[in-house]
């Protein structure tokens, strides 16, 4: 996982939405302009917003509004919510900001959040009633963003607000499998628990537990994903598409603890 890197305010801005002037005011959310949209949101909603008692409900089949057909109140709170402004984003909720509402890329204000590691502003919008399962154009999910980035909060509270566990990422790979390739121990728990399915197959071919031996680094966290993976069933056996087992490929890449976790579990 790359470390994401500390920006300003309108550098921020300008990644999240490629645009500048966008706000009510026309001015960017930074220092004052960024208070005087909270004050002017506290006291006035936006006429051409739903309320929230109107907003269509998690799951809903009518199509989020996305891009050229947002309010400004909307493209505001993803906007705060990518630069981590918890209170903005508090404010323009109150005003009527819809929480299904998603830009350019199909980013709502949850996956903006997660994608720049702002948890409480996550936290906040999941309970909220952000859809967990809500997808961008690159088919991530908040529940599978936050599998694979290892945001266990998110993860927990993805998990508790009606997660899709048998969801898939553009490479048609479970949040078990994300999980599993980045090492995320803790994530791999959570899923398993959950019944994310344990063998399932992504287009690359490969499972939760070929990920964890071909494309982890054979350390401690990767033998524990291994183990976990094992007790909870997963296949030994169940080989890649040129009949590589996870065996063979943790004897090819001298993972000796796994090879013998890998043996004791009959794997050959």
């Amino acid at each position: 996982m790359t470390r994401f890197q500390t920006r300003s305010r309108r550098q921020a801005l300008a990644e999240l939405i490629g645009l500048t002037g966008l706000l009510v005011t026309g001015g960017l959310l930074a220092g004052q302009g960024s208070q005087t949209l909270a004050r002017s949101m506290s006291g006035a909603r936006d006429a051409s917003s739903p309320s929230p008692a109107s907003r269509p409900p998690t799951g809903s089949p009518i199509s989020p509004p996305r891009g050229e057909g947002m309010t400004a109140l909307d493209r505001n709170l993803i906007t705060a919510a990518g630069i981590g402004d918890l209170d903005l984003v508090m404010r323009l909720l109150n005003a009527g900001a819809s929480t299904r509402a998603a830009d350019e890329r199909g980013r709502s204000a949850l996956l903006a959040a997660l994608y720049n590691r702002r948890d409480d502003v996550a936290r906040a919008l999941i309970l909220a009633g952000a859809d967990v399962n809500q997808k961008d154009m690159e088919s991530n999910s908040a529940f599978l963003l936050a599998a694979a980035t290892n945001q266990l909060d998110a993860l927990r509270l993805a998990l508790s607000h009606g997660a899709d566990v048998r969801s898939t990422d553009r490479y048609d790979g479970t949040a078990l499998i994300a999980a599993s390739q980045h090492g995320n121990v803790e994530g791999v728990k959570l899923l398993l628990k959950a019944g994310v399915p344990v063998d399932r197959v992504n287009q690359l071919g490969w499972t939760a537990l070929l990920e964890a031996v071909i494309l982890g680094d054979g350390s401690a966290r990767y033998e524990e994903i291994v183990q976990l993976l094992l007790d909870a069933g997963a296949d030994a056996n169940l080989a890649d598409r040129e009949g590589i087992t996870p065996s063979r490929h943790a004897r090819e890449r001298g993972y000796k603890t796994m090879v013998k976790m890998l043996m004791r579990a009959r794997g050959h």
